[in-house]
């Protein structure tokens, strides 16, 4: 037999977010994670990096241009998009080690399009200027959120720094972007990116709005347990739909246990476009 999940509009207005009317709803598309091209212009052909082990269906591109970037953003409305501060141990393939350089290229993306782009910063929590750096980033750039990624940042989620990043988040009102789940780089501890890890943030900073990315795959159920028990805990649900059997388990749970209203959009650009999602 199979279940057809029904949506209702306050469901398709907040997971869903175009300017189109569905049932009554006129609505916007929003996508909540992207990533910040890697380069602004043409990608020199001895720095074009691709990955074979993001996606099973396509071997992903990863270093993308400005133009690629706005070029994939056109089905959508409006784009959250941030890089991610490494730390001086890490390869720098999916991050850059300088936080500065991070939050910079994000201002900097972010000034060609103010109406449809929302920067977030990255720090590394490890860093002594971290908080500085996030004072910078909100005062001076205009970033408007956090991304963090524990595992592979390799910062202990709820060590003493990674305390005090979340307490100025906090301060500063600034939604937290968390990646959750698996991790194609061998060095990333699992641990650091389980949405269990994230009741503890939860409970500790009631005010934090947290938003836990990838649905928390493959451990979907205690993602969703979690935002159904904390108001400011949300998820999103890039790079979902290429694994199909394990999303629709997820999106039936999620309807099930009634938190489909708290699930965002987010492609996971560039290793999925937002058309792919929104098909």
């Amino acid at each position: 037999m199979v279940h057809r999940i029904p949506l209702n509009d306050k469901i398709y207005h907040q997971a869903n977010s175009a300017w189109i009317t569905f049932r009554g709803v006129t609505a916007m598309i929003v996508d909540v994670h992207t990533h910040v091209p890697t380069h602004v212009s043409e990608v020199p052909s001895g720095e074009e990096i691709v990955n074979p082990q993001m996606r099973p269906d396509k071997t992903v591109r990863i270093t993308t241009t400005h133009r690629d970037f706005f070029k994939a953003m056109e089905p959508v409305d409006r784009v959250i998009s941030f890089g991610i501060a490494m730390p001086p141990d890490r390869p720098a393939v999916i991050g850059e080690k300088d936080a500065k350089k991070v939050n910079d290229a994000t201002a900097t993306l972010m000034a060609q399009a103010p109406e449809k782009i929302i920067g977030f910063m990255s720090v590394w929590p490890e860093a002594p200027d971290a908080i500085d750096e996030m004072e910078r980033a909100y005062n001076e750039l205009g970033l408007r959120g956090l991304k963090l990624g524990p595992n592979y940042q390799n910062f202990e989620p709820l060590g003493e720094n990674a305390l005090r990043v979340y307490a100025k988040a906090q301060e500063l009102k600034l939604p937290v972007l968390f990646h959750q789940g698996t991790s194609p780089i061998r060095d990333a501890p699992l641990r650091y990116a389980h949405p269990l890890v994230m009741d503890e943030i939860a409970i500790r900073f009631p005010e934090l709005r947290i938003v836990m990315a990838h649905l928390g795959h493959p451990w979907q159920d205690d993602c969703l347990v979690v935002i159904r028990k904390h108001p400011h805990v949300y998820a999103d649900i890039s790079g979902r739909f290429y694994r199909p059997l394990l999303f629709y388990n997820g999106l039936r749970m999620a309807y099930e246990w009634a938190v489909m209203d708290k699930l965002l959009l987010g492609s996971d650009y560039p290793i999925t476009m937002p058309q792919e999602v929104i098909d």
